[in-house]
């Protein structure tokens, strides 16, 4: 009989029938990817609003507010059943959940998927900051902390692994870029640390023959004004959001912070070539078709054109990167739970 793994995030999810739903696809993933190595016990917010992504065959507890979620974090506790604990980044919510199953003595490991100080300070300023810092000192002293990138742990100890949603089908069937139509896309949420705000100010400044498609959410859509060169676009099943890259010459992505960002590999699994502005240079790491440019119309102008002139041949650079697959991230994963003292 497998262990049980709880899984615990802020993330909101929505139920319709028997059917469980969310947005961000770690949120599918990995619990799918990790159900059949372990139990899987999934505990997240709820969500009345509808969700794109079916979550499928995991058992899944819903909080409607702090005192439902508290009474389901108590409820996991059983010793006796020598459970593990993974709790998906460090929020208000889950900050909590840590410090509870500490006082019972339960060892938590901790997933750090981006840079909380800088996202905090990107929504809150110097005060979310600090309220940040003082959640992260008192986790890192009670959990242990596994993450995407070296410098979110901030020297503090932990486990680096290589997140990933690919699969085979990215890496099949690419289709060839049209050149005579300059499309970027973007693909992600619609938030101020996202950096899409920013972009949508230098974006209208660009020439008028440069169009955007922007993949989000549709509860998200109604926060951002566009223009008729802008598309929005409802979060895609996988086949789909491959689709959408592949009808796309360049992807974009304006975060003001950034830890791994998987739809930077999406992109490049489909040879398209990814633009980065100086914030997230640290992205770029060792792969090709990566592009930094300053968050200003002149340089954005001035990096397209330069892609542009030599798409082909930056496609074939991008055909050496070797790009993390969604089935080493999960057995990287399940490795370090299954050592879990």
């Amino acid at each position: 009989m497998n262990k049980k793994l709880f899984i615990i995030s802020n993330e909101s999810i929505s139920k319709n029938l028997n059917n469980f739903h969310c947005d961000n696809l770690d949120l599918k993933s990995i619990p799918e990817g990790l159900n059949g190595i372990f139990d899987v016990n999934l505990i997240a917010r709820m969500s009345k609003a509808g969700r794109k992504h079916c979550i499928k065959d995991i058992k899944i507890n819903l909080a409607a507010n702090t005192f439902s979620f508290i009474k389901i974090i108590l409820s996991t506790i059983n010793k006796k059943e020598n459970s593990k604990y993974m709790i998906i980044s460090i929020t208000p919510y889950t900050f909590l959940a840590t410090i509870l199953l500490s006082l019972f003595g339960v060892n938590t490991s901790v997933y750090l998927r981006s840079d909380g100080f800088e996202e905090y300070n990107s929504i809150l300023g110097k005060i979310g900051k600090f309220i940040y810092f003082v959640m992260f000192e008192i986790t890192s002293k009670i959990s242990r902390f596994i993450s995407c990138r070296e410098h979110i742990l901030k020297t503090k100890t932990g486990i680096i692994v290589s997140p990933s949603h690919l699969n085979e089908k990215w890496f099949k069937n690419h289709k060839e870029a049209n050149l005579k139509k300059i499309n970027l896309l973007y693909v992600g949420r619609i938030r101020v640390e996202k950096g899409i705000f920013s972009l949508m100010k230098i974006y209208t400044n660009l020439r008028k023959d440069i169009t955007l498609s922007i993949v989000s959410s549709s509860n998200d859509h109604k926060k951002i004004t566009i223009n008729k060169n802008v598309t929005l676009i409802d979060t895609l099943s996988e086949e789909a959001l491959i689709d959408i890259y592949d009808r796309n010459l360049i992807f974009i992505l304006p975060s003001f912070t950034e830890g791994h960002p998987q739809v930077l590999d999406e992109a490049l699994s489909r040879l398209r070539p990814v633009i980065v502005f100086e914030e997230i240079q640290h992205v770029k790491r060792d792969r090709k078709g990566v592009f930094i440019c300053k968050r200003d119309t002149e340089d954005l102008e001035r990096t397209i054109n330069s892609i542009l002139d030599n798409f082909h041949s930056i496609q074939d650079e991008i055909k050496k990167n070797k790009l993390p697959t969604n089935k080493e991230f999960i057995k990287e994963l399940s490795e370090i739970l299954k050592n879990e003292k």
